[in-house]
């Protein structure tokens, strides 16, 4: 993945949610290359991470007032193929800032429509969408996470299964939750936002610990979710 600017360079974590963004698909509407290319038993990857406004002060779409970690961050990047990266930045008077942006968005809400995330016409609906997702994720973390009893047990099994249920289910299901949010924000009252907001960092932090590294877990679970569209 091509993104050698040193201290402007994105995180691992969103370097995972890039990927997770993608779809494996090329975020051009126009292109839509699938940027995981297999070769007999091997599966090698051709995306590029692309900046938005330019990693420098004077690359494609500069922006000299913006910081390195404003030029870092998740909402200035997407992935493209080789070929739709070095046209818009050769051509950067053929694509601005907005309508890169746009691109970004189209292909976000492609893919939600692709994994059923929805539009609903009341909260009393999307409610009913997101609590099934919270209720298997709370099921999971009573009877695997780390507050169990099997903690102290050094040859339980329990904490394998716990750190796999991640991966395989918490994770997909906050992102999700995540999209059905993002997706009915007209619904939303006021006061919800931030919930939402503290919920959003949770889902970055615990995925940092999680799938990047990181030695501390960060925002915790804000608990009114469970409330949200009630």
């Amino acid at each position: 993945m091509i993104c050698s600017h040193g201290r402007i360079a994105p995180t691992p974590i969103t370097k995972l949610r890039l990927f997770a963004d993608s779809g494996g698909y090329c975020a051009n509407p126009n292109c839509s290359e699938p940027i995981f290319k297999e070769f007999d038993d091997e599966v090698i990857h051709i995306a590029e991470i692309a900046h938005i406004i330019s990693a420098g002060d004077k690359g494609p779409r500069a922006d000299a007032k913006l910081t390195d970690e404003e030029r870092s961050r998740y909402e200035n990047l997407l992935l493209l193929c080789p070929n739709c990266h070095t046209t818009i930045d050769k051509a950067e008077d053929k694509f601005s800032e907005g309508l890169i942006l746009e691109w970004k968005r189209r292909h976000k809400e492609k893919l939600a429509v692709l994994f059923g995330i929805k539009l609903f016409p009341s909260r009393k609906e999307a409610r009913y969408a997101i609590v099934p997702l919270l209720l298997g994720n709370r099921a999971i973390f009573d009877k695997y996470g780390p507050n169990t009893d099997e903690r102290f047990n050094p040859e339980s099994s329990v904490p394998t299964q716990w750190r796999r249920k991640i991966r395989e289910s918490i994770i997909p299901n906050n992102r999700k939750i995540l999209d059905i949010l993002d997706a009915n924000r007209t619904l939303l009252r006021e006061e919800e936002f931030l919930i939402i907001e503290t919920f959003r960092e949770h889902v970055n932090d615990f995925e940092a610990k999680h799938l990047g590294g990181a030695l501390h877990s960060g925002e915790r679970f804000p608990e009114q979710l469970n409330k949200i569209f009630e």
